[in-house]
């Protein structure tokens, strides 16, 4: 049985008994202390609308080490057209990729309230936006949770060929200056996997969080 998370303690269940799925509790809020407490264990928000918040923590992770992301000569020549900014325009990237995932009938878990609440984390200088624009105009871009050494991504977008992968390879680079051991990419994805990601055991990937945020 799945449990409940207390709406009085942002205690979790610990992730590294769940199953392979990673489903790991249901209920509480979108507090943004919930919400960072979740992501220090390795643990993040993932539901539908007119779902009650749901907690995963899946096995394998997909992740990618900084100094591994794949950058293709195609992609090398793409990349010039584009400027990338830094948390500029953090909530409109947030919306881009709700907007994006609709106009496809993709379905998104990036509801409203999700973006309040990530927008409020941004606020604290603990959620990162990397935007990327052509001739001024916002194309592409990524956003997430930033724990200082792990950048936990979020969500992607594009509406130009090559907007996404920019944002990406703009994220690596950033995080090889700065020191960050990995990003994580939460569930796999082929897309991803082109860029340089793998998949990892969630146990390697906890100990190695746990002992990021032990030493920053």
């Amino acid at each position: 049985m799945i449990p409940q998370v207390s709406k009085y303690s942002y205690i979790f269940p610990n992730p590294r008994l769940s199953s392979p799925e990673g489903l790991i509790a249901w209920g509480g809020d979108l507090n943004p202390n919930r919400i960072l407490s979740a992501y220090m264990k390795g643990i993040f928000p993932w539901y539908n609308e007119n779902d009650p918040i749901l907690w995963w923590s899946p096995d394998p992770r997909l992740i990618l080490y900084p100094k591994d992301i794949k950058i293709s000569k195609s992609l090398k020549r793409s990349m010039k057209k584009f400027e990338v900014r830094i948390d500029t325009n953090f909530e409109t990237v947030m919306q881009k990729c709700r907007e994006v995932r609709v106009e496809k009938e993709e379905g998104t878990w990036i509801l409203e309230e999700v973006i309040d609440a990530y927008v409020q984390i941004h606020k604290q200088g603990l959620a990162k936006s990397f935007e990327v624009y052509h001739d001024n105009e916002l194309v592409g871009g990524l956003y997430g949770i930033d724990l200082g050494k792990i950048f936990c991504g979020e969500s992607m977008f594009q509406t130009k060929s090559d907007a996404s992968k920019t944002a990406l390879v703009y994220l690596a680079q950033y995080a090889l200056e700065n020191g960050y051991e990995l990003i994580d990419c939460q569930v796999p994805s082929e897309h991803l996997k082109s860029m340089g990601a793998i998949e990892m055991e969630r146990d390697e990937f906890l100990d190695i969080l746990e002992e990021s945020l032990r030493i920053s």
